[in-house]
């Protein structure tokens, strides 16, 4: 006998007007929004990674002195504080030919140069004598192609050399703290490094951190897209229930409806990545905009995105009808209470005191994710408590209509009420720990300086004079002098011998004090302050990135999923405000009432997150060795204001609704 389960429930859906069309329509942009969230974080970390892998090549890994083909010495300057990599490459004679590197054709003959596009247009732009003259002198340069680069905004130069040039020979090695991952020489057979660049090593890292706290508020949006309509779906199928129908039909119901919804919705947010991946590829990020086939995450990823948000809306939507299986006189007659236990307090607390007792300074990527994903659903768990209790206490000390309204819905319905502000209180967290902790390493810095390594005594008196020489045929105003280990604090070598030249003007004299000193430096590009704080401003600097990335997102998941809830709960709950509206209470009184059904528990659990937040990072920076950027409470301040506002506004995109549903209570009451 052919089953009427889904018959009916098309039945149903047709049936339902144009009241069930919004709820719908509501579940499925919500699956959308978290499709596309979802697929656009698994393509930065798998881009990321993917980036990382382009870049392996220029780190070169040694090969016994005897077997290597060539000299690979790798290297880093900068122009207008962004960094330039130079490869410099020379084949030894009398070997075997060593294979072209990623991006050209062929092993660069001595004196050959090739540039990637973004340098190329760079050295047309700017004067010779502030980035051409640091490179040989040629007619035109090469290209290097996108297979050996990162970003299409990526500055990268390959060098053809002599065997004997300085800057392939031993002193181009670097020696110093500051020159790992930015300076390096070895010899080669080929091109299979395996170690990544600085400036591209640690993205996938970030970006998995920032992936991380962003899934919960994206489940979080997924889980309320199931439970919208869930009032009115509930007085349905208890209808049917009573009825007849079994508990499997009903479920069985339930789940086809929510998985076409959840399985269109998704399917239009993975629509909507693909046709926007040339536009997310423009986004900056680390070196720079992506190739857009660094951002197509596969089919495989494709699909299970939209299996798994298809999955979570449909189990949420079946979740909720445990009362109709088991009691639909009770659903029918809306006798149930919803009242939560002590019990979540209990867990809340163990969870958190196992979460202090097991964090440490070093921890593994996996430890941290199991911590965090343990805090947001011991959060997830103890928020319904909350809200319960605060609308207890809120109602007996009630002594407005408004007030009073708002403490008995928190009371009736306590996990309706914790999913509308859940997204916004689970994304405080993120902004209480992001504002305050982008680190400062505290070492005295000195944009103005240029220096040039030296070995001391006369070397650095000789390099003085050669040095004030070139600094005034440039044209560039600078006083040298000489600095030694005892010079830590005054001079950008932090404590290397050297000769600095401290120059007189903005970026432009820098970076012409940087190319006129290339001729002395031994094979080595002068160092400035970029050069010395590269690895701990790579670091900052992707954590500000993901950081802001992750804050935009959470807000605007947080806003989506609260207006929502909103919409949903005005049409679960059309029956109750007619009711009330035929009682004479006033329109401008129930949108107040739901208007502080949000701020009260809003207040209380997004300050404990926030609060939360602050502390986490508290701990990451005093575990650093490193000081709270001062601007992190006027943007934890801002963040939070925007975030409030965000989602009352959002309430308040709902409010249309409300006055349509309430307009003519006499028929639409029943």
């Amino acid at each position: 006998m052919r089953s009427p389960v889904l018959p009916l429930t098309w039945h149903l859906a047709r049936s339902s007007g144009r009241r069930g069309l919004q709820s719908r329509l509501l579940a499925a942009s919500a699956a959308a929004v978290g499709a596309f969230v979802m697929l656009v974080m698994i393509a930065a970390c798998l881009g990321s990674g993917a980036r990382a892998d382009r870049t392996a090549w220029r780190v070169p890994d040694a090969v016994p002195g005897r077997s290597a083909t060539a000299v690979q010495a790798t290297t880093t300057t900068y122009v207008r504080h962004q960094p330039v990599t130079v490869v410099n490459l020379a084949q030894r004679p009398d070997r075997e030919p060593t294979p072209a590197p990623p991006g050209l054709s062929a092993f660069p003959k001595r004196g050959e140069v090739y540039v990637s596009p973004a340098l190329a247009e760079l050295l047309h732009r700017l004067p010779a004598n502030q980035l051409a003259d640091r490179f040989p002198e040629v007619k035109s340069y090469g290209t290097v192609g996108a297979a050996g680069l990162a970003s299409p905004d990526e500055l990268v130069a390959v060098i053809g050399r002599a065997p004997g040039d300085p800057a392939v020979s031993e002193s181009a090695a670097g020696g110093s703290w500051y020159d790992e991952g930015q300076t390096a020489r070895a010899g080669i057979t080929g091109f299979s490094g395996s170690k990544p660049s600085m400036f591209t090593g640690s993205d996938q890292q970030t970006a998995l951190l920032g992936a991380v706290l962003l899934v919960v508020p994206v489940v979080v949006l997924a889980a309320a897209a199931g439970r919208l309509g869930a009032a009115r779906r509930e007085q349905r199928l208890a209808a049917l229930r009573l009825a007849g129908a079994t508990p499997r039909q009903i479920l069985a119901m339930t789940a086809a409806e929510a998985a076409g919804v959840g399985a269109a919705g998704a399917l239009a947010g993975a629509l909507a990545y693909v046709a926007l991946l040339p536009a997310l590829a423009r986004i900056p990020y680390g070196v720079g905009s992506w190739y857009t086939g660094e951002l197509w995450v596969g089919v495989p990823w494709l699909a299970a995105v939209v299996l798994g948000v298809t999955v979570l809306l449909t189990v949420s939507a079946v979740t909720m009808l445990r009362q109709v299986a088991t009691s639909p006189l009770g659903v029918a007659q809306q006798a149930d209470p919803r009242r939560t236990r002590m019990i979540r307090l209990v867990l809340f607390a163990a969870a958190l005191g196992y979460i202090f007792l097991t964090a440490q300074d070093h921890m593994t990527n996996r430890q941290m994710i199991v911590l965090l994903v343990l805090f947001y659903a011991a959060f997830w768990l103890f928020g319904p408590w909350v809200v319960d209790r605060l609308g207890r206490i809120a109602g007996r000390f009630a002594r407005r209509p408004a007030t009073l309204l708002a403490a008995r819905r928190l009371t009736d319905d306590p996990r309706g009420a914790w999913r509308t502000v859940s997204g916004l209180v689970l994304a405080g967290f993120v902004a209480g720990f992001f504002s305050v902790s982008r680190l400062d390493i505290g070492f005295t810095e000195h944009p103005d300086q240029v220096a040039v390594l030296t070995d001391g005594g006369a070397d650095a008196r000789h390099t003085a004079a050669e040095t004030r020489t070139l600094l005034d045929r440039a044209g560039v105003k600078a006083t040298v002098s000489t600095v030694g280990e005892d010079d830590f604090e005054d001079s950008v070598l932090l404590g290397d011998t050297g000769v600095v030249a401290r120059v007189s003007g903005g970026p432009e004299q820098i970076d012409a004090a940087t190319t006129a000193l290339t001729a002395v430096g031994k094979g080595r590009f002068p160092v400035s302050q970029d050069y010395v704080s590269a690895s701990d401003d790579t670091v900052t600097d992707r954590i500000a990135t993901v950081s802001t990335a992750t804050l935009i997102l959470s807000f605007l998941v947080a806003t989506a999923s609260a207006g929502l809830t909103a919409a949903a709960n005005v049409l679960d709950r059309r029956r109750v405000y007619g009711l009330l509206r035929l009682s004479g209470t006033p329109l401008r009184v129930l949108d107040r009432a739901r208007v502080r059904e949000t701020v009260l528990p809003l207040v209380v659990l997004a300050g404990g997150t926030t609060a939360m937040g602050v502390f986490g990072a508290y701990q990451l920076n005093k575990a650093a060795g490193a000081t709270v950027n001062s601007s992190g409470a006027f943007q934890l301040a801002v963040c939070v204001t925007i975030g409030a506002l965000a989602i009352l506004a959002a309430i308040g995109g709902s409010r249309p609704l409300l006055r349509r549903v309430t307009a003519n209570p006499t028929q639409t009451a029943d």
